[in-house]
């Protein structure tokens, strides 16, 4: 039964969109007259759980068809950017590590790369195998969120918790690499915080073997299932042409059929010595995006064993003292802090060790003027960090080409003229994460 109530703070009233109802429960035909009974306009959000975080989406329905999808962001904005040029180079990755909280580690890498470059520096050999590690393990826990998340909102519940059970034993592997599970700053500019703990080999085979268990589980309930084919097939359509004039990139691009990979096409971090295949599919629809995630997650696994096994001895930050401070830092037994030892060893050297010692913590090293882009691959596409330096301690610009902010313009090619229950899939195929997209 449906009631039209006549609220004194929210009465029916008329704008130039048409009427405006205060109504709950029922059928909109039965409070709908003639004249207003082709178009109604909805909010989806900003706390709808199917819209990945706080995103609101503004659609125009007729009936139960979608002519007009708009996105309304900037609820989760942080100001992080800007919070950067007020911060030295090495406190900027604390910041950046918060964008997309789903791949911090991404993040991380994409904004050192820019400083090293403005540096003229290249981290150790060391440094570089483990950010490909770090980096691999990180991309399967993106994607097993995005599969979790997409289960959830299209009700398939299992593929839900069974994504969330597997992105655990991603987030144990990093807490016990990084010391954090999320917002690690566990990169700096010049290599690592620090090396990676003892026995991280055995915790790296066991994770891979587990994930390798695992992974067929999601063949068998969702990839075959026939409801699961029928919500994701054919739905949220975007062909290569439509993704290239959008600028998407990342799975959407690679699923409407061009293997646009930068970690093959423009490779960093030593990228092009590891043996890995970028999945591709030419359907373009939210079933192909699911198929490619879940490959890439099989790809990955091969990268963190490659990387494992070409892990050498050696340092895992570069030898210039003014830019080297943070991997010097020996943690205290709280995990925060330096340790007594390592403080007893910088008051015994000299004062002068001490005075550079203060200073780099305090000020941080200087960055030769100039300006730099470079792009990553992370989970979402093209992840790219433009840096500007007028030769102080501190970036005047940081901007950050976040790939789903740009991938979120895609959302009303892919909704429009379709179902209003079709949005959900669509979005869940951008797989949008909104910490990235505000920043």
């Amino acid at each position: 039964m449906t009631e039209i109530r006549e609220d004194a703070y929210a009465p029916a009233r008329e704008t130039t969109e048409g009427t405006v109802y205060t109504v709950t429960g029922g059928d909109w035909d039965t409070f709908l007259d003639e004249e207003h009974d082709d178009r109604i306009v909805i909010n989806m959000g900003p706390q709808h759980p199917s819209t990945h975080g706080v995103l609101r989406l503004v659609l125009e329905l007729e009936g139960e068809t979608v002519q007009q999808a708009r996105s309304v962001i900037g609820y989760l904005h942080t100001g992080i950017e800007k919070n950067c040029e007020y911060r030295t180079w090495t406190q900027g990755v604390t910041f950046v590590t918060r964008m997309d909280y789903l791949a911090p580690i991404f993040n991380e890498v994409g904004y050192c790369l820019a400083v090293e470059k403005l540096l003229g520096v290249e981290a150790p050999r060391r440094a570089q195998v483990a950010r490909v590690l770090l980096m691999e393990i990180n991309r399967i826990g993106s994607h097993l969120v995005c599969l979790a998340t997409g289960g959830m909102e299209l009700g398939a519940l299992t593929g839900m918790t069974a994504g969330f059970r597997e992105r655990e034993e991603v987030l144990h592997l990093l807490e016990f690499l990084t010391g954090l599970r999320m917002n690690h700053a566990f990169v700096r500019p010049g290599g690592l915080a620090q090396d990676l703990p003892d026995g991280w080999e055995e915790r790296v085979a066991d994770f891979v073997s587990i994930m390798r268990k695992r992974l067929p589980d999601y063949d068998n309930l969702l990839t075959g299932q026939p409801i699961w084919r029928q919500r994701l097939e054919n739905v949220g359509y975007l062909p290569v042409d439509g993704c290239l004039a959008l600028g998407a990139t990342g799975p959407i691009l690679r699923a409407a059929g061009l293997p646009w990979d930068l970690r093959k096409i423009e490779p960093y971090c030593g990228y092009e010595e590891y043996d890995f295949e970028v999945p591709v599919a030419t359907e373009a629809d939210c079933y192909a995006r699911y198929r490619l995630r879940l490959a890439e997650i099989h790809e990955s696994l091969k990268i963190i064993e490659q990387a494992a096994a070409k892990m050498e001895p050696g340092p895992v930050m570069v030898e210039d003292r003014k830019v080297a401070w943070p991997a010097q830092l020996s943690i205290a037994s709280d995990g925060m802090g330096n340790s007594l030892e390592h403080v007893r060893k910088i008051m015994g050297q000299s004062m002068e060790s001490l005075i550079h010692h203060f200073k780099l913590v305090t000020e941080g090293f200087s960055v030769p003027a100039g300006q730099v882009y470079t792009a990553i691959e992370s989970p979402r596409g093209e992840l790219g960090y433009h840096l500007v330096s007028d030769g102080g301690t501190r970036p005047v610009r940081v901007h950050v080409r976040d790939p789903s902010f740009v991938n979120l313009q895609t959302m009303p090619a892919m909704s429009e003229g379709g179902m209003v229950a079709d949005v959900i899939a669509a979005v869940a195929s951008i797989d949008p994460v909104m910490g990235g997209v505000d920043r």
